[in-house]
């Protein structure tokens, strides 16, 4: 029976075609590969949360007075959506379990994405013909920001409040239509009646939504161009090598599924994370003291407090560019740059090949240290956002911290960048030492006129053909980029 359902499926369907050569498919076996794997299944634990909390969670402003179980707020005038959350950590069974997994699979799943386009780009795995796949993985990490926002600003406490209006006010900066977008998002003045319900639709329907369909298309593109791989015997930019989809990497990728589940409901039971009840309702009046907001967006909370109160008049109009340029501007200049990088890199060095072998960090001096330099510029604006704890913690000055910030931004990335090339180089140098010398063993002899030398071993064949592999691709850099690199 089972051969004659095969046969009858298989005249209709591509079982046996289709279905064999995606048993057959190679996934690579290096770890770095399973950052991706990462995102996804932390994408899959928040949709099965996200599922389960949409059966108890009342998107609406209306006020209530509450009546519930956490008795410090009792007799508290809060809207539903705030009492709702409140119901769901503590009167409904397994809701704060479940409640702190969804925030905590949110946050792992922003950085592995984050995580996992670093690593194709220090790889170089974005370019040709990877550059749409690129460009859907950086749209993904926009979403997913935009994704993350919304639900934090759901539960309508105190500290999302806080954040909220913090984006009222970067709407308002926006010159001559700020007032209309503000206007539009919250339905009239702030805080209005209808923003907690359109941005639950906006969470639970249009961003999932989006976010679901381009990451089936970015696996596709992932099966039909095949993975990158590093350099290795038997791995040519012509082949594709690894372990097959059936049974070992099914059996490799879903224990990583339940390992990434796992992880993430051992953090939901143990460290807590957004107590909104800490926090109490929001109310337009009040701003929770010493607020962070999650790190996604922790670079742009440090922009704003490091751009100096800087105003304009023009016919009339006051425009903020302490508001404007860190939080408009930047943001839009950071994700134009990803979405370029691609093409800007094919422009400056004229290489239109097509390249299925990842280079190592060190390989491409100037777009690591370009990687470096921005990360570090990142960090500085991620730790600026946390200033005044900063200040309050080591007893400092929070004028003169903010100073330090704004001189750190600016010198650090260069050096970092002018460091990073200068390491790169000397890996380089290293690698073709070993090329033509062998390997250190650490010995030392004495030689008949009384010096000393260094032993060295054959590098095994393994190695010293990923190495040639490396310094041949490197030798074509050198040709086409015109740099005088080893």
């Amino acid at each position: 029976m089972g051969e004659r359902t095969a046969d009858w499926a298989d005249g209709r369907l591509p079982v046996t075609e289709g279905g064999g050569l995606l048993l057959r498919k190679a996934f690579p076996e290096h770890w770095s590969f399973l950052l991706g794997e990462i995102a996804l299944y932390s994408f899959v634990v928040l949709l099965l949360t996200g599922v389960w909390l949409t059966l108890f969670f009342h998107p609406s402003m209306t006020e209530v007075v509450y009546d519930g179980s956490y008795r410090p707020l009792d007799g508290v005038r809060m809207s539903e959506a705030y009492r709702s959350t409140l119901d769901i950590s503590f009167d409904v069974r397994g809701g704060l379990l479940i409640r702190q997994l969804h925030h905590w699979a949110a946050l792992v799943f922003l950085s592995a994405i984050g995580v996992h386009l670093l690593r194709i780009f220090f790889t170089g795995a974005f370019r040709r013909p990877r550059e749409a796949n690129w460009m859907i993985g950086v749209t993904l990490f926009l979403l997913a920001l935009a994704e993350g926002f919304a639900g934090y600003s759901l539960p309508d406490d105190l500290l999302s409040g806080t954040g909220l209006r913090i984006a009222q006010g970067i709407m308002l900066s926006v010159p001559v239509v700020g007032t209309y977008v503000g206007m539009f998002a919250f339905g009239s003045e702030f805080p209005g009646e209808d923003l907690v319900p359109r941005l639950y639709s906006l969470h639970i329907l249009l961003l999932p939504g989006l976010l679901l369909a381009l990451v089936t298309l970015h696996l596709i593109l992932v099966f039909h161009l095949k993975h990158t791989q590093w350099a290795g015997r038997g791995r040519t930019n012509r082949n594709a090598v690894g372990r097959p989809m059936f049974p070992q990497f099914a059996a490799s990728s879903g224990g990583l599924f339940f390992i990434v589940f796992g992880v993430l409901t051992l953090l939901a039971g143990v460290a807590q994370i957004n107590p909104v009840w800490a926090y109490g309702p929001y109310r337009p009046d009040m701003v929770s003291t010493g607020s962070q907001p999650d790190w996604y967006v922790g670079f742009l909370e440090g922009a704003l407090r490091l751009v100096p109160p800087w105003e304009t008049a023009v016919a009339g109009h006051t425009v903020m560019w302490n508001v404007l340029l860190p939080a408009v501007v930047l943001p839009l200049a950071l994700f134009a740059v990803l979405y370029a990088y691609p093409f800007f890199e094919r422009w400056v060095t004229g290489d239109d090949r097509e390249h299925h072998l990842c280079d190592r960090p060190r390989d491409n001096p100037v777009r690591t240290g370009l990687g470096v330099a921005a990360i570090c510029f990142y960090g500085v604006l991620l730790a600026a956002g946390g200033n005044d704890i900063i200040a309050h913690s080591f007893k400092v000055s929070l004028n003169t911290l903010t100073w330090v910030f704004r001189i750190t931004l600016v010198t650090v990335p260069p050096l970092a960048f002018l460091v990073t090339k200068w390491v790169c180089l000397a890996l380089q140098e290293a690698d073709l030492e070993r090329l033509t010398e062998g390997e250190e063993t650490g010995e030392v002899r004495q030689t008949i006129a009384g010096g000393y030398e260094e032993s060295h071993a054959p590098l095994d064949e393994g190695r010293r053909y990923a190495l040639e592999s490396y310094g041949y691709r490197v030798g074509e850099r050198e040709s086409s980029e015109g740099e005088s690199e080893p």
